[in-house]
């Protein structure tokens, strides 16, 4: 039957964004580690992803920071972002991965920045590391400066909305609900979660609390074994598991449905509910 000039209600598909997480072991070369992320996103856009999320520090990683990585260290217009900016309009994607970035001229220490860029290979969002890794007998901050408590990251993509979070951001709630109060559906976390015992088991329960108390999806890009757990997800509002790696380089993807979304906040809403505000920690308790 044929509609007469829009004055009867056309029904609209529902909105369902195509999503995939790259998981992979980046190395200490920046050239490299843009070939192997080649390779990842032109099967996740193969497989119909918009959206590829791969993992922090995904231009340069080792074990444990030192002086190496502020020698690596390149602004947001040197030539590891350029090539991803080249990547995502090559493939046709939205792009997210983790820079190591010099915030200024003959600095000290590196900025752990992600970087998300458009189909066009315009930068969309720019978010820098807020909590920084300073457990588990590591110290990030030795060569790391904190990224500044500015508003959420945030870009759209066919009215999906995405913000941005990074790795050790994951055991703060606050910050994911900022995110999700922000107006995000879904939380991206890009990581370099530590291998030790218990880690994954940490890695999966709050990948999934997050998405459960916020009611929004996770996509989780980890880096894989040696320098990282692996155990990437994507995790739907009501915590399902939708897709999960090893310990393995993989590409996984799934749909990210705002149907869904609203469903699950129609039966819990938990963010409309909730009674307590967030507020910015004294100065100086970073």
């Amino acid at each position: 039957m044929q509609l007469s000039n829009g004055s009867e209600h056309q029904q609209q598909p529902p909105v369902a964004v195509g999503i995939a997480v790259v998981q992979f072991a980046p190395e200490t070369d920046p050239d490299t580690n843009l070939s192997t992320l080649r390779e990842h996103v032109r099967a996740a856009a193969a497989d119909g992803a918009k959206v590829v999320v791969a993992p922090e520090y995904s231009m340069f990683a080792v074990t444990r920071l030192d002086e190496r990585v502020v020698a690596i260290a390149q602004p947001l217009d040197g030539p590891f972002t350029t090539g991803l900016a080249a990547l995502a309009a090559e493939f046709g994607v939205y792009l997210v991965a983790g820079v190591v970035e010099l915030p200024a001229p003959n600095s000290t220490r590196i900025s752990n920045t992600l970087v998300a860029h458009g189909p066009d290979g315009a930068r969309v969002a720019v978010y820098r590391k807020v909590h920084l890794y300073d457990a588990f007998g590591h110290l990030e901050s030795d060569v790391v400066v904190a990224g500044p408590l500015v508003e959420p990251a945030t870009f759209t993509v066919d009215g999906v909305i995405f913000g941005l979070q990074t790795c050790f951001d994951l055991r703060f709630p606050e910050g994911c609900r900022r995110v999700a109060a922000a107006g995000a559906h879904v939380l991206v976390l890009p990581a370099q979660w530590i291998p030790g015992p218990g880690k994954v088991d940490q890695w999966t329960t709050l990948l999934r609390a997050r998405a459960i108390e916020n009611t929004i999806y996770v996509a989780a890009a980890d880096q894989c074994a040696p320098r990282g757990a692996g155990s990437s997800m994507i995790i739907d509002p009501a915590g399902v598991v939708l897709a999960e790696l090893g310990d393995e380089p993989g590409v996984l993807g799934a749909l990210v449905e705002l149907e869904r979304l609203a469903e699950v906040r129609a039966a819990n809403p938990s963010l409309s509910l909730r009674r307590f505000a967030i507020a910015e920690a004294p100065v100086g308790s970073e």
